[in-house]
């Protein structure tokens, strides 16, 4: 009785997940290649594994032909042949497993903790966290329990498939936000905008699909236990969530807090923004060597030019005005707000107003004016 191939065998059911009749096929097949290869062999035979003992035999019409030398046959076999043939079919399970699941965020354990590379045991499967993944200031050590987002998976190779996570990745911070959030797993809130300095500060974008929902409520959650539990995932990363808006001069606004912003001035055609803060925003505004008003625009998608108020005044003063040129079709909203100033909003088409009702009723006070 061969217990201690039948305990190998199992060994391996247990740490690569293949079923153990898939393995006692694969054995059969390696030491029939190997036999076929030796000299004297015979037409026609097979190799028999027994379930019960262990125990190996070459057969042909159901008479054992088993040479006198075949363990010697076999173990050169297994240590060659057979392990060839069930990495590949390892790596064809975990093709199959993962080829479908890369963008989601999973759960794994540090295996080997480098510098320069990181190994995360994935339950069937190490993956590989390399430096250029990794989020700048973080450490890993071994045994440690790790969020990852599955990055890429790549054909296999002489080392198998090459599974790739990432620390950094934007991706992770949408999937931890979805585990964290009923509401967005469910579809009723939505994050239509991510921009992320991993290990640094990010920004949220999100919308609700569904009315009376609070999208930034639902993902700040009970005393902001949600978003804490992302931000700890993250080592403390600092996280902004802010509400979309489908208006991009309120959505950049949106996008440049914490800061306070008096006006923002559209020009369309160049997907670029002028935005006006008080000059005590300014620095607020733009952010530690530059880093606020970096993310707004990776946000927001548009060219964000921050200008302190006492610099637009100074213009208004030259003369010069806050528009896009006369040639464009776009202008500024001549409605003057309760503070005085004018709303920061582009016109309607035709139009020398925005669509706020309230302002329209200025258009039409405007339009008799004119008649008048």
């Amino acid at each position: 009785m061969n217990t201690a191939l039948l305990s190998a065998l199992h060994d391996i059911e247990t740490d690569k997940g293949i079923p153990f009749p898939t393995i006692v096929e694969v054995l059969e097949a390696s030491l029939l290649s190997a036999y076929e290869e030796r000299e004297g062999a015979e037409e026609g035979a097979e190799v028999v594994f027994d379930r019960e003992t262990g125990d190996l035999r070459v057969v042909r019409d159901g008479e054992d032909i088993t040479p006198t030398d075949f363990t010697r046959v076999a173990a050169n076999a297994m240590r060659s042949n057979f392990i060839g043939r069930l990495n590949e079919v390892h790596n064809d399970r975990l093709l199959e497993e993962y080829g479908d699941r890369m963008g989601e965020v999973i759960t794994g354990i540090v295996q080997q903790a480098h510098r320069r590379m990181t190994i995360v045991d994935l339950g069937q499967v190490e993956a590989l966290l390399p430096a250029s993944e990794q989020a700048p200031g973080e450490r890993y050590e071994n045994g440690q329990r790790l969020k990852v987002y599955l990055l890429e998976i790549r054909e296999p190779g002489r080392s198998g498939p090459a599974l790739t996570v990432s620390r950094r990745n934007e991706g992770l911070l949408r999937g931890l936000f979805t585990l964290e959030v009923p509401e967005i797993y469910d579809n009723l809130v939505e994050i239509k905008a991510v921009a992320r300095e991993a290990g640094l500060r990010s920004k949220v974008a999100v919308w609700s699909n569904e009315m009376g929902i609070d999208p930034v409520g639902a993902c700040v959650g009970p005393r902001g236990s949600r978003v804490r539990a992302v931000v700890s995932e993250l080592r403390n990363e600092k996280i902004d969530i802010i509400q979309w808006d489908p208006d991009p001069a309120r959505f950049i606004a949106k996008a440049l807090s914490p800061a306070r912003v008096r006006e923002v001035y559209l020009d369309e055609d160049e997907q670029q923004a002028e935005v006006i803060v008080p000059d005590d925003q300014l620095s607020l505004a733009i952010g530690r060597e530059g880093q606020n008003a970096r993310l707004a625009v990776k946000l927001t998608d548009w060219k964000i030019d921050i200008k302190p108020e006492s610099q637009a005044m100074d213009l208004e003063e030259d003369g010069e005005e806050w528009e896009p040129d006369e040639d464009s079709a776009m202008h500024r909203c001549r409605a003057v707000l309760s503070n005085g100033r004018r709303c920061a909003n582009m016109a309607l088409a035709g139009s020398l107003f925005c669509g706020i009702p309230s302002h329209q009723d200025q258009a039409k006070d405007f339009e008799e004016m004119v008649e008048g």
